[in-house]
């Protein structure tokens, strides 16, 4: 149970799936053109100084060379006060370094203005990038090296600007991303609004209602689904009703078979227990005057008669309902309620119905009967009930398209565990439902006991029959 609930906690809308993939992609761009952006700082950062380091170098050189030809008192060298305005940025140093090693001049100008970077970043700028990264020139004048021109930028005006750019791009990148997983959104949903056509077919073919069709898509992959949609529902639908028209004609056969049997026990078995019954009797009034020790055992034997013909009626009674087209289903289904009533097994029965059930077919009637006989038999014998409702209601839909009857038949018993497996008894009465089109279902009820449903529609032209005669 953990696994399944972790399962349906991580299960994610398609549309958004995609959608966050394609933004996981978009962020791995921006990522790289970070980096890349990252990697053009530090490259122009170090042609920076190299330049201003080579313009140095260039510029001492040319003040020895006019110390060399200029007749006079010899200039102030190094003066790097000459090129250093023109080069001068914040965070920016140049300097002249003697062939000692010696350093002896320096012109820095005026700290680095603050970026505000983080110091993470600046750490990990300095591990990847050496921000102290200076650039030194010799000073060559004649082929002769009289020390080099140096240029460096201040590390924190190095990160600094990486930080401008770098946090200029993050904002971008989120705005970015943000209209990008909204646009990306809307385009699968427009695109994928035809799924939703899908599912309610799925939903309606689950039903039961096997007429359920899709109509054809755009998209080539959406409309091979729902070719494949109908040929399947067009498959099932045949099927059904093949099945339906062999169970119509087995429970025709069954019908019949019980019809003969209960016609052979009535003439057969009946003729016989009557014949008994009357010999009882005549031996009663003999032995009553020749031998009145054996009353008793006629009498045994008149009531052990007396009762399997009452268990011969009641048979009958199951193998042969009573005649529907002449007394009626409701009739019919209140005398087999007060049948049960009377059998005194400690159960108590009742039927509530609401409807007109007068124009219904025989062999429609019949087969309600038959179920609400075989539920009604179920509850009695496995439930162990001390209450057992039947309820038969049929109701007209909307607009007078036709009708639906629903045979509701709940017991306070034991529940499922004893009645889903009482033998044929559950799969006749599916099969006769099924027969007529119909859905049944169990339901437990609460604190125990069980609700077996069935809900059948009634055949179009039956309905129509039922508002005309309905109608002043």
């Amino acid at each position: 149970m953990p696994a399944l609930s972790v399962t349906k906690a991580l299960r994610l809308d398609l549309k958004l799936r995609l959608a966050l993939r394609v933004a996981a992609l978009a962020a791995l761009c921006f990522a790289a053109a970070a980096c890349y952006d990252l990697v053009e700082t530090d490259h122009a950062a170090r042609a920076r100084t190299d330049w201003i380091a080579d313009v140095a170098a260039k510029d001492l050189a040319l003040q020895l060379d006019q110390d060399q030809w200029i007749k006079g008192p010899p200039g102030v060298f190094p003066d790097l006060q000459r090129v250093g305005p023109a080069l001068m940025a914040p965070g920016l140093c140049i300097a002249y370094r003697a062939q000692t090693g010696q350093t002896l001049q320096r012109l820095c100008s005026g700290a680095a203005p603050d970026a505000g970077a983080p110091r993470l970043f600046g750490d990990i700028y300095q591990w990847l990038f050496d921000a102290d990264h200076e650039s030194a020139r010799p000073v060559i004048l004649h082929n002769e090296a009289y020390g080099e021109a140096v240029a460096s930028i201040a590390r924190q005006s190095v990160i600094g600007e990486s930080w401008r750019q770098v946090s200029r791009l993050a904002a971008i990148m989120a705005i970015t991303l943000l209209a990008l997983c909204v646009l990306v959104y809307a385009a699968l949903a427009d695109a994928l609004r035809p799924t939703r056509a899908i599912r309610a077919g799925l939903e309606r073919l689950a039903a039961g209602e096997l007429s359920a069709r899709l109509a054809p898509f755009d998209l080539a992959e959406l409309s091979a689904i729902g070719n494949v949609f109908n040929h399947l529902a067009a498959r099932l639908e045949m099927t059904l009703a093949e099945r339906n028209a062999l169970t119509q004609r087995l429970i025709a056969v069954q019908d019949e078979e019980r019809l003969h049997l209960a016609r052979e026990l009535h003439d057969e078995f009946g003729q016989c227990l009557a014949a008994i019954s009357a010999v009882a009797a005549s031996a009663g009034q003999t032995a009553r005057l020749d031998c009145p020790a054996l009353v008793p055992e006629c009498q045994s034997i008149a009531r052990t008669a007396a009762r399997m013909m009452d268990a011969l009626r009641s048979a009958l009674l199951r193998l042969r309902p009573p005649e529907i087209d002449e007394v009626g289903l409701a009739a019919s289904l209140e005398g087999l309620v007060a049948g049960w009533n009377k059998n005194g097994c400690g159960t108590r029965f009742s039927i509530q119905l609401s409807g007109r059930f007068n124009t219904l077919p025989q062999a429609f009637a019949a087969d309600l009967y038959r179920i609400a006989q075989e539920a009604i038999t179920n509850a009695a014998k496995h439930a162990q009930a001390s209450r057992v409702t039947v309820c038969l209601c049929m109701r007209e839909e909307e607009g007078g398209q036709g009708a639906e009857i629903e045979l509701t038949v709940d017991d306070d018993g034991r529940g499922a565990d004893a009645q889903a497996k009482s033998g044929l008894g559950l799969l006749g009465m599916r099969e006769r439902v099924a027969a007529l089109g119909g859905l049944l279902y169990l339901q437990a009820a609460r604190p125990h006991g069980l609700a077996l449903r069935a809900r059948i529609r009634v055949p179009r032209s039956i309905a129509l029959q039922q508002v005309e005669e309905a109608a002043p």
